[in-house]
C-alpha cells in the first residue's frame, strides 16, 4: 500500500502541476468518445494500450469482460452501458479480452468453483463461449483457452446488442462495436472482422469493426 501512496504523492508532486489545465477542464465535464469494456486483470491498462488521455474512455472492468444480456433486473454493467450510449453518447464500444485471462482459464480448465460461488455464476454469461469453443479440437490447452478467449468477446458482443439504447443507437448510425484480443506478450491486438467473423491483427486493418452502425441513408 505504501508504494500505491507514493505513486499519488509523485503524482500530486510532479505530473499534476504539469497538467493542471487539463484537469481544470475535466472538473466540471466529460466526454468520452468511446466505452472499452475489458478484464480487470492488473495487466491490461486500457488508457495505456490506447494511449489516451484521462476524460477520453469510459471504462468498465470485471472478470472476463463480460456483458450480460439485458434482463428484467439490469444490474451495474447495463447501467453504465446505457448511461455510456444514451447520455454521454459514445460512438465506439470495445470489449477486450485478453491472453492468459484467468476468467476464462477456469472455464477451459473446468474447474471446480463451489468455494467461488459468486464467480460461477458471474461466469455463466459466458456459458455460449464455452458451448461453441468446446465443439472445436485444440492441439494444446493454451490453444483451447485462446480459442475461448475469442469466443467470449464474440459473445459479449452478442449480449451487448440485447441492450436497448446499443439496439437503438446501432439502428441510427451512431454506433459502431469492435471486439479486440489484447496479447500481452507480444503487445498486439486482434480485432474480430465482422465481414468474414475472424481475428485479424488490428495494426494491419486498423479500420477493423465488429458491428459497423447501420448507414441510414440506404434505408
Amino acid at each position: 500500500m505504501r508504494d500505491i501512496i507514493d505513486g499519488f504523492l509523485r503524482f500530486q508532486r510532479e505530473v499534476y502541476p504539469q497538467r493542471v489545465e487539463l484537469f481544470k477542464q475535466l472538473a466540471t465535464e466529460q466526454n468520452p468518445k468511446a466505452l472499452f469494456v475489458t478484464c480487470s486483470d492488473s495487466r491490461v491498462v486500457p488508457e495505456l494500450l490506447t494511449q489516451r488521455e484521462p476524460g477520453e474512455l469510459f471504462v468498465i472492468r470485471n472478470a472476463g469482460n463480460i456483458v450480460p444480456s439485458y434482463g428484467p433486473e439490469p444490474g451495474g454493467v447495463s447501467a453504465t452501458v446505457e448511461y455510456a450510449v444514451a447520455v454521454l453518447g459514445v460512438k465506439d464500444i470495445v470489449i477486450c479480452g485478453h491472453s492468459d485471462c484467468g476468467a476464462m482459464g477456469a472455464i477451459s480448465r473446468c474447474t471446480c468453483l463451489d468455494h467461488l460461488p459468486a464467480v460461477a455464476n458471474w461466469l455463466r454469461h459466458s456459458d455460449a463461449a464455452k458451448a461453441i469453443n468446446a465443439a472445436h479440437e485444440f492441439d494444446t490447452p493454451r490453444d483451447k483457452l485462446d480459442g475461448l478467449v475469442r469466443e467470449n468477446v464474440i459473445a459479449q458482443l452478442a449480449n451487448l446488442r440485447t441492450h436497448p439504447s446499443v439496439a437503438l443507437a446501432l439502428e441510427q448510425g451512431r454506433l459502431n462495436l469492435h471486439g479486440w484480443v489484447y496479447d500481452i506478450e507480444a503487445g498486439c491486438i486482434d480485432a474480430l472482422d465482422g465481414a468474414t467473423r475472424r481475428f485479424i491483427k488490428l495494426s494491419d486493418s486498423p479500420t477493423t469493426v465488429a458491428v459497423a452502425a447501420r448507414n441510414v441513408d440506404q434505408v
